[in-house]
């Protein structure tokens, strides 16, 4: 089986979600497929089944957070 998720988090402009993005992107692995568009940060999440899809996108969010957090100051 596989489990596929696609995540839009809109950003108060383009900077910010490029700012994110480049954060994030090391994280990525394989499991997760990311890109800007506009200020909106468009990420694929792809897994062999829902719970690891679950905790992928758990660490992912996270990592957005924290990167979201820091990009505001």
């Amino acid at each position: 089986m596989k489990a596929i998720c696609t995540l839009s988090l809109e950003f108060e402009n383009p900077e910010k979600a490029k700012k994110v993005l480049r954060s994030i992107q090391a994280d990525d692995q394989g499991f997760v497929t990311s890109k800007v568009t506009g200020r909106t940060l468009e990420a694929v999440v792809e897994s062999t089944s829902v719970s690891s899809l679950l905790h992928t996108l758990d660490d992912y969010l996270v990592c957005v957070s924290v990167a979201a957090d820091i990009v505001k100051k």
